[in-house]
């Protein structure tokens, strides 16, 4: 078998230091985050896929605390991790599409989108008073990796080298393991808390695995860009496993807090080979295919292992989690809960989400790009169509689902149960009904 190559890129060309706050005395949980990219909610063999193989995060699932039914707002990459690092719906932090419509390849274009992103709470940020160091690799949209935050990283975001959404970054996973593992020796040799972003695009496109993943995936009857995908979840798994394995051989998974998400959902068509969304139902769209997602989180003696099938968890918790392991002050803007608080988890009974056109024509008014907007209330979804929507990622008319008894989401029960669709309609509004 060939074995994922460590050595391709030198970590000295990828990685640059900021200033940071000095250490403190007693050291916090590092936080390592692990995000997936471009991955269904069941694509892994720990949530019942039958042929997807996942060992190495079947393995930190039975390590961790599993919220089944976790959820991002949005079903689109760029505004999904801004949520993940601010801990604020789209709405609130101002990054709603992945580019703005106009003048969105060039650095001036893309400047707007990322200047009204820092002026949101970042994580990175938060943590440096603690004396963390923080490191970025992976899918980052937001410039240059210290608009993060973050002290160190791969990103540059020049547009005019090809920065857009990763650039050097997007090396992570595919190509090296290096820059991350020579951010793990630093972090040893100065004694010192840290946050690592492992966002590497995967199984996101393009889905060219490694031969024997491939070759492993194929079988009679299965469309090969169906064998190519599930093919990139195992390739995608085995670096989640080479990073894992690291922080046991540093000596730093016993006080390491690690999470897993997703950043949206992804449904793989056997006749398409490469479109930019997948099939129906899952990337951009309002349903569970493109919003659900498991939501794990290790912290050995800390936290103790199960699998929750029926509370709600948000990627909106991340940041609050985080920073109460870390006993960091919270921000107090911030909507969501601590994940590790299970009385806080149990009290919240609905989470809410927001799905938006691609581009963006309006920062300063997010209901200008604004397709649909959707509620969870125990086991009842309303998903709101907008008179944007077409019905491409989602009803064309308000649609009510009983997720208990259709996950699916295939029968509208909207007529059935109008009082309901009434009552979830004015959380929607008591939730947010800004410009």
């Amino acid at each position: 078998m060939r074995i994922l190559s460590l050595v391709l890129i030198a970590c000295a060309a990828v990685m640059v230091t900021a200033r940071v706050a000095p250490a403190i005395a007693v050291q916090p949980p590092n936080v390592v985050l692990l995000i997936s990219d471009d991955q269904g909610w069941d694509d892994y063999s720990f949530m019942g896929h039958k042929d997807i193989k996942t060992p190495h995060i079947d393995r930190l699932a039975e390590q961790s605390l599993v919220y089944e039914r976790g959820y991002v707002p949005t079903s689109l990459c760029r505004p999904s991790l801004a949520t993940m690092i601010t801990g604020l719906y789209p709405h609130q932090h101002g990054i709603i599409g992945n580019d703005p419509t106009e003048n969105k390849r060039t650095n001036a274009g893309r400047g707007v989108m990322v200047d009204r992103f820092q002026q949101n709470p970042r994580l990175p940020e938060l943590l440096k008073p603690a004396g963390y160091l923080s490191f970025q690799s992976g899918k980052w949209w937001e410039g240059h990796f210290t608009s993060g935050g973050f002290t160190h990283g791969m990103t540059h975001g020049d547009v005019e080298r090809g920065g857009r959404h990763g650039d050097v970054g997007l090396q992570i996973g595919r190509k090296t393991m290096l820059p991350v593992f020579d951010f793990l020796d630093r972090v040893v040799e100065e004694k010192r808390p840290f946050l690592l972003w492992y966002a590497p695009m995967m199984p996101h496109l393009p889905h060219n695995p490694p031969g024997e993943l491939l070759a492993e995936n194929q079988a009679d009857g299965r469309a090969e860009t169906v064998a190519r995908f599930f093919a990139m979840c195992q390739w995608w798994d085995r670096t989640c496993g080479q990073l894992l394995d690291r922080l046991d051989e540093k000596g730093l998974s016993d006080n390491t807090l690690v999470i897993y998400i997703c950043d949206n959902g992804w449904t793989q068509r056997a006749d398409q080979g490469g479109g930019a969304v997948g099939g129906t139902r899952g990337k951009r769209s309002a349903y569970d295919g493109g919003v659900r997602t498991p939501i794990m989180i290790r912290w050995p003696g800390r936290v103790e292992p199960r699998r929750d099938t029926l509370n709600l968890a948000s990627s909106i918790d991340l940041v609050p989690t985080v920073l109460s392991a870390a006993s960091t002050d919270r921000p107090k803007r911030l909507p969501g809960v601590d994940l590790l608080d299970a009385a806080a988890v149990a009290e919240r009974d609905a989470i809410f989400g927001e799905i938006y056109t691609h581009d963006v024509p309006d920062l300063d008014r997010p209901t200008a790009s604004l397709l649909y907007r959707w509620v969870i209330h125990r086991h009842w979804k309303l998903i709101e169509p907008t008179a944007l929507a077409t019905g491409e990622f989602g009803p064309k008319s308000a649609a009510l689902f009983d997720l208990a008894n259709d996950p699916e989401e295939r029968h509208n029960l909207d007529g059935k149960y109008p009082e309901r669709v009434g009552e979830l309609r004015g959380r929607l509004q008591g939730q947010w009904h800004g410009p």
